[in-house]
């Protein structure tokens, strides 16, 4: 029972981690050039429109998705990053939107077929860009998916049911002015077209005060007790290095979204 719930506490850790790493991408992704001086700018942050309407389930189109990940390897390869360690992260239902169109979509490659492939385990590509999915990314302001009427800001997606507190969870404010929060992940408003990431391994780093850890109780004071304390700790703090290496995915809007 004990690793049972160390294991939860450290799956509650690991998303933490996620989520502020996918908004520090996400900052860096607006940022206009990192280095400003006389005659020499250094290249910024790319954002990629997915689609052409003003209707955010442009998100779930599979061609929109492929189109817009050419963009953006396009945009990188202009900006000289390097094509070592591109990913692409999306939510689940985009995500399996490209593994339907794989067998029509010669763009797209996929690392698995059949039986593997059909259960969504294959690893899709493209344009070097390998693709993950993830409920921890910023999606039109909650976290992963969201559920509702359709809209600009809502891809307009019916919720399964019984989703709990949990699941298409909104995003908290997370800016610097925030106590307890020492760096800039901004609010809940400023995502609320953000439907992708796209980005190279030099886009963010993280530094850790303290790593995932969980702790538990033994000996004297479990018996004195008669049970035992679990304790999951982290210290960490996320922001982007290399603008260069971040594309932010937006859909519902002509305007990209703005800097914070």
């Amino acid at each position: 029972m004990r690793g049972e719930i160390s294991k939860k506490i450290g799956y509650a850790l690991a998303q933490k981690y996620d989520r502020l790493i996918f908004r520090a991408v996400t900052r860096g992704a607006r940022k206009a050039s990192p280095i400003t001086k006389s005659g020499f700018v250094e290249p910024g942050g790319t954002q990629i429109r997915v689609g052409t309407t003003t209707n955010a389930s442009d998100c779930y189109s599979s061609s929109n998705l492929v189109n817009a990940f050419y963009d953006a390897a396009a945009a990188l390869d202009e900006k000289g990053v390097s094509s070592d360690g591109r990913v692409g992260v999306l939510n689940p239902r985009q995500y399996y939107e490209l593994i339907q169109a794989v067998g029509t979509n010669g763009l797209v490659n996929r690392d698995a077929q059949g039986t593997a492939l059909q259960g969504g385990n294959g690893i899709i590509e493209i344009a070097g860009i390998k693709i993950y999915k993830s409920m921890n990314i910023p999606f039109f302001s909650q976290y992963g998916t969201k559920y509702g009427t359709g809209s600009a800001t809502n891809p307009g997606v019916t919720s399964p049911g019984n989703t709990g507190s949990f699941v298409s969870e909104a995003l908290e404010d997370a800016a610097a002015d925030v106590t307890g929060i020492n760096n800039e992940y901004g609010e809940e408003t400023e995502f609320a077209n953000s439907c992708g990431l796209i980005f190279q391994r030099e886009a963010a780093g993280c530094v850790e005060a303290i790593g995932p850890q969980v702790q538990i109780t033994s000996g004297d004071v479990s018996v004195i007790y008669q049970g035992d304390v679990i304790l999951g700790r982290l210290a960490m703090g996320s922001d982007y290095l290399n603008p260069a290496a971040a594309v932010e995915l937006y859909a519902g809007t002509a305007t990209a979204p703005a800097t914070f």
